[in-house]
């Protein structure tokens, strides 16, 4: 390797200076605010002109554990799409057709959970899954950032993890067993320590071009969390 191969290699932000540093996590969760921002304008508007009951009535109609799997897989695919991205505006793309495939697949879960708010009892399960996801992330964002500890090793447990459960939710499907409370539980789990992988990766590893995945990075792990906690407080209605 040449010495102007070596200058062309990216450098990870974590070795830039500290304003560097400060602006690439400042644009990175700028664009992840945004983006929820964007999702949740997609599902107001969504609901608001009576789409929603027709495409959740058109979801519903496919087996629900295929919509599970499609979930990750567009979450695999976007985040791949956006971390080799050699343009910005490749990135941004790949962020933009992620949030609104996420609107669309969250449609069902979030018209099941709206009834359920609207029975007897009162209760918000919308609010209460957010606010609890909210809570959630913002306490392993915390930790990410006071410990500074390179949580890279999470890699792997997240990958093997990924297909284990694309294939436990294959063989549901195939077999028709239900994968019940637990399963909701430990995807909550999974995504935790996706949120941290995460974060860390701000902290350590993206370059300072990068915002724009790193935002989608995030955004992908905390709405898998909003969908299985969700899920689960749905399911105890």
């Amino acid at each position: 390797m040449t010495s102007d191969d070596a200058f062309l290699q990216p450098i990870p932000v974590a070795q830039a200076s500290e304003d560097v540093r400060s602006r690439f996590i400042v644009r990175t969760y700028n664009h992840l605010f945004g983006a929820i921002a964007l999702f949740t304008v997609i599902e107001i508007a969504l609901f608001k002109t009576g789409l929603a009951e027709k495409i959740a009535a058109a979801l519903l109609g496919v087996n629900w554990l295929l919509v599970l799997g499609g979930f990750m897989l567009v979450g695999w695919f976007s985040s791949r799409a956006a971390a080799t991205s050699k343009s910005l505006t490749s990135q941004y793309l790949a962020l933009l057709a992620f949030v609104a495939a996420e609107a669309i697949i969250f449609i069902p879960l979030l018209f099941v959970a709206n009834a359920y708010s609207q029975q007897a009892d009162g209760s918000n399960v919308i609010a209460s899954a957010a606010g609890t996801t909210i809570l959630g992330c913002a306490g392993l964002t915390v930790v990410a950032f006071i410990t500074r500890k390179d949580f890279s090793f999470l890699r792997g447990f997240l990958m093997w993890g990924g297909i284990l459960v694309l294939l436990f939710i294959a063989a549901s499907v195939m077999f028709g067993f239900a994968m019940g409370t637990w399963f909701s539980v430990a995807m909550i789990g999974f995504a935790g320590a996706a949120v941290l992988y995460d974060t860390s990766n701000v902290m350590h590893r993206y370059e300072e071009d990068r915002y724009v995945a790193a935002s989608l990075q995030l955004f992908s792990s905390i709405a898998l969390m909003f969908y299985y906690v969700l899920m689960l407080f749905s399911s105890r209605r």
